[in-house]
């Protein structure tokens, strides 16, 4: 599967364009804004991106109101399918979010339940009782996503809305030649609805990738071999961040080791899970590290630690975005064009170096050394062997361990390393070290 072996770049396209929050209906081409960066995406290593919402809905994207057609905030099918292409003539695979869980209140089918009620063809396609009423007064109740009634939950065990949704994904992918979905909220689909999908999308394009949005759980119950390629991994991300700013490398190391480790009953290992450090639901990394000295070293670590690394817009520049009680509208800002700095050179190396590196993206993980303030772990497959160490003090440390002896390339410096057993680490310092 290449997204295994991919870097992600994630867009939220309504902030990103410069978008209305609520739906005008004015048509303005902004989708075409993605084609002044394409070569500044394959100039920095980028070869996949991930697309939240653009197809018609009523405010934010997950609202959706018509499958089959390209939010008119953004454009017209045609503008997006010319983005595709010059996407894809720039080596950049697209893969677009996939609402299934739900729609927008807006969505041609529940206004047709809506204006008919009982007589409504449409009224299964929901999880409908005509014998309450919703807090819109529409005289039914209906099920919301969580508690969220602009959210109407879809009722996925209908084979209609099943055929329905199925109808439109080919139409994605005989459209703009899609690459594959990230599927929103996947922890609430269910799950004869992803088998059907994975089987579907692999008649149609036998590389189709799906990776599922998961908060919580068993990660294998969903990823395997008859429902998804990969999912998010908030376990680890959590640790990211939350091992710097307490100073305590050993939480990060606990959740790797417990995920890919070489014990029997490390529970992920083989499966590439989506890692990042920030998204468009979550505080950026520049503001949710306390000590900023810290930004490089967690990206050194995302592009060292197993998984499909995925950057999210603007962050790879350390942009600043806190997440609101209410609202998520600072974490999904327009920017007139890229601006990179020194943090983007080092992510843009570090880049270079994973995708050049079978190890780094398919090699399995083990602990070397762990310290509050420093993780050394080993990436190891069958054609090499690299080490990555991380440390996050102010000050010098050496590192002592067995499997720090012979000579190694450090692959962001290019210089030779001699080890006997110890490794001298510098402050706020990472390392790759290719045996």
């Amino acid at each position: 599967m290449w997204a295994y072996n991919s870097i992600f770049y994630q867009i939220y396209p309504i902030g990103f364009c410069g978008a209305p929050v609520h739906n005008d209906g004015v048509c303005v081409p902004r989708i075409r804004k993605l084609m002044d960066w394409s070569e500044y995406l394959q100039t920095l290593g980028v070869d996949s991106i991930l697309l939240n919402p653009i197809f018609e809905s009523d405010n934010h994207g997950y609202d959706t109101r018509d499958f089959k057609k390209i939010d008119c905030r953004l454009g017209t099918n045609e503008d997006f399918k010319e983005v595709c292409e010059d996407l894809h003539k720039h080596n950049v695979k697209i893969v677009l979010d996939g609402v299934f869980n739900h729609v927008g209140r807006g969505f041609w089918a529940f206004k047709d339940v809506q204006e008919k009620k009982w007589d409504s063809p449409y009224k299964d396609w929901f999880h409908i009782s005509f014998d309450g009423n919703s807090c819109y007064d529409d005289g039914f109740w209906y099920e919301g996503w969580e508690g969220h009634f602009e959210l109407v939950k879809l009722n996925l065990q209908n084979p209609a809305v099943v055929d329905y949704l199925m109808e439109y994904v080919k139409y994605w992918i005989d459209e703009f030649d899609i690459d594959g979905l990230r599927l929103d909220v996947a922890y609430s689909l269910d799950h004869n609805f992803m088998r059907r999908l994975r089987s579907y999308t692999q008649e149609l394009k036998p590389d189709f990738a799906l990776i599922g949005e998961v908060l919580f759980g068993d990660y294998n119950i969903i990823v395997n071999d008859e429902m998804l390629h990969s999912c998010t991994n908030y376990e680890c991300y959590k640790g990211l961040y939350s091992s710097f700013n307490c100073m305590n490398m050993f939480e990060i190391a606990h959740s790797l080791h417990r995920q890919f480790g070489s014990d029997q009953w490390c529970i992920y290992r083989g499966k590439h899970l989506m890692t990042f450090v920030d998204n468009h639901d979550v505080t950026r990394l520049a503001s949710i590290l306390t000590n900023k000295k810290h930004i490089p070293l967690a990206y050194g670590l995302l592009m060292g630690m197993p998984g499909i690394p995925c950057l999210y817009y603007g962050s790879e520049w350390a942009e600043p975005g806190e997440k609101a009680p209410d609202n998520d509208y600072a974490l999904r800002p327009c920017f007139e064009e890229p601006k990179p700095n020194e943090l983007t050179e080092f992510i843009k190396k570090l880049i270079r170096v994973r995708q050049e590196s079978d190890a780094l993206c398919n090699g399995a993980y083990k602990n070397v050394v762990i310290q509050n303030h420093q993780l050394v772990f080993e990436r190891c497959s069958e054609k090499e062997r690299v080490i990555v160490a991380i440390n996050a003090a102010d000050y010098p440390y050496t590192a002592n361990a067995g499997e720090l002896n012979g000579t190694a390339a450090d692959l962001l410096t290019g210089e030779t390393v001699t080890m006997n057993g110890q490794l001298e680490l510098k402050p706020y310092s990472v390392q790759y070290l290719k045996f």
